[in-house]
């Protein structure tokens, strides 16, 4: 199939370029008539002239030259006149079947004569009238004659020319073929780069592009593998835990110990779910998924975040307050914005914060900005870049969770186009912001 492909494609580039050079052989031949023929014409008309002139000032045409002019293989016609219009002189070559009209028209003249056109020039004394004709096929011949022998040595080498240009556009897609045969054997799961030595100008960004898209592939495929490797081993844990809590509830005696362990086992399950839940969300926020942007109000869906966790901060005893306007329009994907803020909230929560100030506003050039400040116990500044990687937790083990919460929020982030950072608050704890790019 690639051969058939590169075939046909060399026939079609080498019989454009042989259409080209028949085009410009043929131009060059109708150039080149043209050309001869207009210098063929100043030239015989110039030789019309001077032998009518040198005919008029002379008393008699002398026997020599009556001769000469006479010749059948002289193609041009003299003939003389006195001004009372007696013939005094006429020469008539081979085949011409009529005379000149005694008429001369004085200068340059066209007749058409026997059947042929002829160039004719009349010069005129007080004594005589002199008119020499010769036939325009003398002149066409000579031109043709001309244009041909001009293109004869292309003709000629046109054959070589072909045969040069079919060896060289096949020594052009020599290379190509081969990163196709590359590209073809090739397994599924070979992403590296396609060779790129020898490849014409033309092609080479074509496989440059088509590289660099193997490269983010490969990149995209080797975090896809990691974090289904990472995904199997934190659930590995809680689903070991599940059969472990669900021997007990079988093995224990009806009462209070089996409802502890009922309660444990619903605890496991839901922390699971959470797992699970959170697992989802970095994968709907993971790059190349689609994103469903659509107009939204910043404030609103901060306040409808806060709402949502308003229950759990009031279980642990956590203020949580909203400072947004009364509207803060934005084009983003509403689930992960969402989703975004209320682990930056669980988090703060989590982690013993005692007071939370959830802010949307916008930033200093005008763009959107969602900040979440806390009293926490904060991340140091050399752990804040760490902590945004799949399953990293912060260093209080007591607290549950997964690991996964700052990455699906960089991750939502990413996807909407904003950035994340964190920093010190002024509530001693911990900032968080992300922030759009000035729109």
């Amino acid at each position: 199939m690639v051969r058939q492909l590169l075939s046909t494609l060399r026939g079609r580039l080498f019989a454009l370029l042989a259409v080209l050079g028949a085009v410009t052989a043929l131009g060059v031949g109708g150039a080149t008539y043209v050309s001869v023929r207009a210098e063929a014409d100043e030239l015989f008309d110039y030789q019309l002239r001077q032998t009518a002139l040198s005919l008029r000032d002379q008393g008699r045409v002398a026997p020599d030259e009556a001769a000469a002019l006479a010749d059948p293989s002289f193609d041009y016609v003299v003939q003389i006149w006195s001004l009372q219009g007696l013939e005094l002189y006429s020469s008539r070559p081979q085949g011409m079947t009529e005379p000149l009209p005694a008429r001369a028209v004085l200068g340059y003249s066209n007749l058409r004569l026997g059947g042929q056109d002829w160039r004719v020039f009349g010069a005129a004394t007080p004594l005589r009238v002199v008119q020499v004709a010769q036939p325009l096929r003398v002149r066409q011949k000579l031109a043709a004659l001309a244009a041909l022998r001009a293109v004869l040595p292309v003709a000629v080498a046109l054959p070589l020319v072909a045969a040069a240009l079919w060896w060289l556009i096949g020594v052009s897609l020599a290379p190509l073929a081969r990163v196709t045969q590359a590209a073809r054997a090739r397994g599924a799961a070979a992403l590296d780069a396609l060779p790129t030595a020898g490849l014409p100008g033309e092609v080479a960004p074509l496989v440059d592009a088509f590289n660099g898209l193997l490269e983010r592939l490969a990149e995209a495929f080797d975090a896809q593998r990691s974090f289904v490797a990472d995904a199997a081993h934190e659930l590995r844990s809680p689903l070991t835990a599940l059969k472990l809590q669900l021997g007990l509830l079988r093995d224990s005696a009806p009462g209070d110990e089996q409802n502890a362990a009922i309660e444990r086992l619903r605890g496991g399950i839901d922390r699971a779910v959470r797992l699970v839940e959170q697992l989802l969300a970095l994968a709907r926020a993971e790059p190349g998924a689609p994103a469903a942007a659509q107009p939204l109000d910043l404030a609103e869906l901060a306040r409808q975040a806060i709402a949502d966790l308003q229950p759990l901060a009031d279980k642990a005893g956590v203020e949580l307050t909203l400072t947004a306007p009364d509207a803060l329009p934005l084009t983003a994907d509403p689930q992960a914005l969402r989703s975004a803020l209320r682990n930056l909230i669980d988090n703060a929560v989590k982690y013993g914060a005692r007071r939370v100030e959830v802010s949307a506003l916008r930033g200093r050039q005008g763009a959107p900005l969602l900040r979440v400040d806390d009293d926490g116990p904060g991340i140091p500044p050399e752990a804040r870049e760490r902590v945004f990687d799949r399953f990293q937790r912060g260093d209080d083990t007591a607290v549950e969770g997964s690991g996964l919460g700052l990455a699906i929020v960089r991750a939502a982030a990413r996807q909407q186009g904003a950035s994340v950072q964190l920093a010190d608050a002024p509530l001693g704890g911990l900032r968080a912001e992300i922030a759009w790019p000035k729109g």
